[in-house]
């Protein structure tokens, strides 16, 4: 090997050698057969959204009825067979099929939850962290106002407030306008603003006390020294060393939301005219004491298999990133 003029280490073939510490991590990481086992079930459910994504888009271009949506009232409530693995429902359609295009929706209420929480909480937690004083005193107050809420309450106000039209006439315009350019429903974009809105307090609290430790650190207070501003460093020097706690919490956060999801549209509040694990659950209910019992259960099975995987996927991603468990 030989040293690289940029500072990196070059193999005798010229290729660069992966840096020790992502190899420390990626070798933690991939010593946990489950968190494997768990990072391989989380890609393919999100590769059978992209999919189902696609096949929607698909489906709106030519202006024809999805598969899953074709009713077949002759083969209404048919218990689980070959032809149909988890039965039918109520009016004919596949409930395998149904459960498998519902991962689309709960794909994309993690992501656009989560990513939503994650940026406020990262740029709040950080503000709050390393100017103090009078900006940490109105961060402390706003999450502290969030936290007193109670999340599944605002969440459904919210997504009623919205999906009746009860908006302002330009920010409904504009909500309808985001609807569109996201391909959702109303009803379900609510659920992502609203699950985003209440889910950013706790890694908000957590940033805020690294900031403060991070900014009495020796190379930040070099790199203030000399001259360079506050946004350089909250973006070279700060921000690098949280992003193991965001990585770690928007894992956690995705369960969460795809839970709340499932919550909010088994009330009725959420998805309207797509497959949703919780609009599976709430028509299977009713139709459990026929002994019906395979819509409720086959919702219910992939919903636990999602979020297991994504719990210890994110157990796996903490050992392996948070540097005060690396020994």
């Amino acid at each position: 090997m030989k040293p690289h003029r940029r500072g990196k280490t070059i193999m005798s073939d010229g290729t660069a050698a992966v840096p020790g510490l992502l190899r420390g991590t990626f070798r933690r990481f991939a010593a946990q057969r489950f968190a494997l086992a768990s990072l391989t079930v989380c890609l393919l459910f999100f590769f059978t959204a992209l999919g189902a994504e696609c096949y929607s888009l698909y489906c709106a271009a030519k202006k024809v009825d999805p598969i899953y949506r074709i009713p077949h009232v002759e083969q209404r409530n048919q218990p689980p067979s070959w032809e149909h693995p988890l039965g039918t429902d109520y009016l004919g359609r596949d409930v395998l099929l149904r459960a498998v295009f519902a991962t689309r929706t709960a794909v994309k209420v993690g992501i656009a939850a989560s990513l939503l929480s994650a940026f406020l909480g990262v740029i709040l937690g950080i503000c709050a962290g390393y100017f103090g004083g009078t900006v940490d005193d109105i961060v402390v107050w706003i999450y502290s106002t969030f936290a007193s809420m109670p999340t599944l309450l605002f969440i459904l106000a919210f997504a009623l407030l919205v999906s009746k039209g009860f908006l302002w006439g330009p920010l409904d315009t504009a909500f309808r306008g985001l609807c569109r350019m996201l391909n959702t429903e109303p009803g379900m974009m609510a659920v992502y603003i609203g699950i985003g809105l209440t889910g950013w307090v706790a890694l908000c609290r957590v940033v805020r006390a690294e900031t403060m430790r991070l900014r009495e650190m020796q190379y930040v207070t070099a790199a203030r020294s000399l001259g360079a501003g506050h946004c350089r460093i909250l973006c070279y020097h700060i921000l690098p060393n949280l992003m193991h706690l965001v990585i770690i919490y928007f894992t956690m956060r995705f369960a969460f939301a795809v839970m709340t999801e499932v919550i909010v549209s088994y009330l009725g509040l959420g998805v309207q005219f797509e497959p949703s694990w919780g609009a599976m659950i709430s028509d299977g209910q009713g139709q459990l004491w026929r002994g019906i019992w395979w819509e409720a259960a086959g919702a219910t099975l992939f919903m636990f298999i999602l979020v297991l995987a994504l719990n210890i996927l994110g157990d796996a991603l903490r050992d392996a990133l948070d540097p005060r468990l690396q020994k």
